[in-house]
Parts: C-alpha cells; structure tokens; sequence
C-alpha cells in the first residue's frame, strides 16, 4: 500500500521540500502517483485532435461536422464537472478518482464494438464516455496538486504535473496516428481505432487496481479571506445582488446559446432524432441550465463574489477553446499551407514537434513560474501568443514556424489560470474546481465555430478566434493581483 512518506524535518513547507505540508508531511510519493492521472489524460487527448480528419476522410464530413469530435469531448466536461465536484466532496479524492478511471475504462472498451457498428454516433458516444471519466480526474486531480505542500508554491505543482501531461500529448497522437492513419478503406476504414482505445483499457484498469489498493490523503486548503466563519455562513447576495447575478447569468446562458445550440442541431440531425421535439427541447435545455446557475451562485455567493475566481471560469473557458481550436484543425491548417504534407506526417508533427514544444514550453514554464509571479508570466505568454496567432493567419511558411510557437507559449496557460483562480478558496475549493473544469466547455465551441469559418473562407482566417481568446488572457493575467488583493481584503 502506498503511503505518504513521514518526515522528521517539521520546519514545515518552507523546510526546503516542494511537497512539505506545514505539519511536516512529505507528499512526493502521492504526487506521482496522481500525476500518473495527468499522463492518462494528455495521451486521451491527444488522440483526439486526429480524428477531426481521419472522420472528414473515413465518414466524408466537412470540417464543421468534425468538430464535433471536440464537441463531444468537452460537452461531457460541461455536463459532469459539477457531479464530480460532489463525488469528490461527499467520498473525497480517492471515491473520485475511481470513478473517473472506471468511466474511461468503460468508454475505452466501447470502440471495440463501435468500430464495427460504423457510425459517427457510437464514436462520439464513447468519446464522450470516456472525457466524462476526464473529468472527474481534471476536477480532482487539478486542484490536489495545489495542496500537496506550501500554498505559495500550488503553481509550480500544478505545472509539474501538467508537463507529465504533455507527454501524453505527444504520444497520442504518434501512437494514435499509427494504427487510426494505417487502417483500410471504406468499411475497414475505422478498424485502427480499436487497438489504441483497447490499450488505453487495459491500462486503466491496471491503474485502478493500483489506486484501490493506495493511501490517498483527503487533504483541506486554506481560506484565505479575512472573514470569519460564521460571516460566511450568513453572507447572501442582497437583493441589488441578485439582480446583478440574474442578468449577469441570461448574458451569459444567451452567449452558450448561440454557441452551443447550432452543436446541438448538428448532434439532433446525426441521432436522426423528430425536428418537431428540437425547439421545445433546445429551449427547455436553456431555461433548466439558467435556473440551476442562479441557484448555485446564489446559495455560494462567498465564492462567486471572489472576481479572481469568477473571472478565472471565464479566461479558462476562453484559453480551452483557443488551444481546441489550435490542437484540432493543426492537421487541416499544415496541409493547406503545404499539400505536399501526408496526413501521416501532420499528425507526427503535431505529436513530436507540436506537442513537443508544448511540453518543453511546461517544463521551461515550472522554473519560470517558480521565479517570477505566476500572474505576469501568464500576461506575457498570451501577449506573444497575440502576435503569433496574427501571424497564423497570414498563412505560409512563415505562419507555419508560428502555429509551433503557439505551442510553447500555451504551455503553462491552463494550470496557471486553475492555480490562480482558485487560490485561497478554503472549502469551496473542491466546488470551485469543478467549475474551473466545466469552463473546458469553450473546447466544444471553438472547434465547430472555426471549421465553419475555414468551411466559408479559409483555415488560416479561422485563427481570428484563438487570436481573441489571447487577448483576453492578456488582460486576465494584468489584472490578477489588483482582483486577488481586494478579494482578499472583502
């Protein structure tokens, strides 16, 4: 059974260790274990952003409808982040992360059968089973790096372990690419898919094994508000409040609207579903999803009210769907630019060099973060990312080399912005997690929103949409610390 390893030293995390907590524990041995789940993770997605055009080619889909791969993927984000969020508080880290590697088991296994049915359903449904089971390691697994030692340090962790990550979205991808590019043609088209995604099984079932059979320590972080506990219990938005959350929550729902409801077209014409339950359905869906988000940010009104967390969701929703949109049309962006370029050889670049970078880029990123304000290299990161998504839309030789570099600079965007926007939530910490997560939810909307834009114009103008997304990530990262301190302060 593995254990956390006791120490003597007590001088506590400022002791000299990393993964020192304040009572003297030295966690290193929980942190690798866990960061195993971050390997998982990147590999599971790093398949995915080749199936865009192994589906364009195999089921003859434009690019639009290919999205929804990603849509499928970060969809079940949306809709599991919370419920994982209380699988984690009512049966604590360990309860969680058994359920997250039992879903992906399960959605691994599916493509065994999927691939002889045939159809882009059974696909996507098993995608979607297994991103459900990322989800409940994302929630949990994100948020206990930040706590497995000094809370000043939480950033470095959590970028650490986002690098393991990165290797496992360089060997998607490669590994991915070999059996899923190899496959035959027309009916046999598919048939690569089902070695990887049996593999991916076998090796979470092992993993669930190991982690039924290891000690994982329920560990709590601080609150690092000023008010005291029972102002807490009574702090309710007032009735000006209340107002403000209720707009503030119809912008938002009318914004994933008119995202999210031509997803949900596309999804209700591939399942054939009656077009005469469509509107009431999509509006159905729309009222529910308003009236559980005015509930739950009223009755947790001490979190929300924290601008650095409340804007965090945002920017997190904002920096998944720029790297989405990046990771996914990569393929379709190389070979527009260079049609000497086999699908082959994109899907390596993007798993050696691409992905590469971007593990390299966490790498740099953790001694980086642990010298400088995590908050102002964020800033920094995403104003070159500006530039260089620019650069991308002018398209040849020149924006190729900048599409890499995009890879580098994301690399420590989506830990920072989790270690950020959830830094010094005490309790809430499990719950603000889960909606930090349920941001991944901007994955879903970029992909199929820049295919449409590359179905109309071109691949390279499609750009424009992580190239907004940068800018405000810019500003996010500017404005942290002011946000923090006041937050803090209330």
């Amino acid at each position: 059974m593995i254990t956390p390893v006791q120490s003597s030293n007590s001088s506590g995390p400022k002791g000299g260790s990393l993964f020192r907590t304040a009572d003297g524990k030295n966690l290193f041995i929980t942190f690798a274990l866990v960061t195993s789940l971050f390997l998982l993770w990147g590999f599971c997605n790093g398949m995915i952003d080749i199936l865009n055009k192994h589906f364009q080619d195999s089921l003859h889909i434009n690019k639009e409808q290919s999205g929804l791969v990603q849509s499928a993927n970060y969809l079940a984000y949306f809709l599991m982040a919370i419920p994982a969020g209380l699988i984690a508080r009512k049966f604590g880290y360990k309860g969680g992360i058994l359920v997250g590697l039992s879903l992906i088991a399960a959605g691994a296994f599916w493509f065994i059968p999927a691939t002889s049915i045939g159809a882009y359903w059974a696909f996507l449904l098993g995608l979607f089973i297994i991103a459900a089971g990322m989800t409940c390691l994302e929630t949990i697994a994100n948020p206990y790096t930040t706590v497995l030692g000094a809370p000043e340090s939480g950033a470095t962790r959590i970028n650490i372990a986002q690098t393991i990550n990165g290797g496992g979205w360089i060997l998607g991808p490669i590994v991915g690419g070999h059996f899923i590019f190899s496959g035959g043609e027309g009916a046999n088209a598919n048939a690569g898919l089902s070695t990887p995604y049996m593999g991916i099984g076998i090796f979470v079932a092992l993993l669930l094994v190991i982690f039924v059979v290891s000690k994982v320590p329920d560990l709590h972080v601080e609150d690092e508000s000023q008010k005291s506990a029972e102002q807490k219990v009574r702090l309710k938005p007032s009735s000006g409040q209340l107002v403000t959350i209720g707009v503030t929550l119809a912008i938002v729902c009318g914004l994933l609207y008119f995202f999210i409801a031509p997803i949900l077209g596309l999804i209700w014409v591939l399942l054939n579903l009656n077009p005469a339950l469509f509107q009431p359905t999509k509006y159905g869906l729309l009222v529910v999803a308003y009236i559980a988000a005015f509930i739950l940010v009223s009755k947790n009104w001490d979190m929300f009210r924290r601008k650095h967390f409340t804007l965090g969701i945002g920017t997190q929703f904002l920096y998944v769907a720029a790297q989405t949109g990046i990771f996914s049309f990569f393929v379709n962006y190389v070979i527009e630019n260079d049609p000497g370029v086999t699908k082959m050889q994109a899907s390596t670049w993007l798993g050696a060099i691409g992905f590469g970078l971007f593990m390299f880029g966490r790498l740099c990123g953790s001694a980086v973060i642990s010298q400088f304000k995590p908050h102002r290299v964020l800033a920094v990161y995403a104003v070159i990312n500006v530039v260089l998504t620019a650069v991308c839309m002018g398209g040849g030789k020149l924006g190729l080399y900048a599409l890499f570099g995009t890879f580098f600079f994301m690399s420590v965007m989506f830990p920072t912005i989790f270690a950020l926007g959830i830094r010094g939530l005490g309790d809430y910490t499990k719950l603000g997690s889960s909606l930090i997560v349920m941001s991944i939810v901007g994955g879903a909307i970029a992909a199929p929103f820049m295919g449409h834009i590359a179905d109309t114009h071109s691949m390279r103008v499609g750009f424009v949409v992580p190239l907004v997304c940068f800018v405000f990530i810019t500003i996010y990262g500017a404005v942290w610390q002011k946000l923090e301190n006041k937050d803090r302060e209330a």
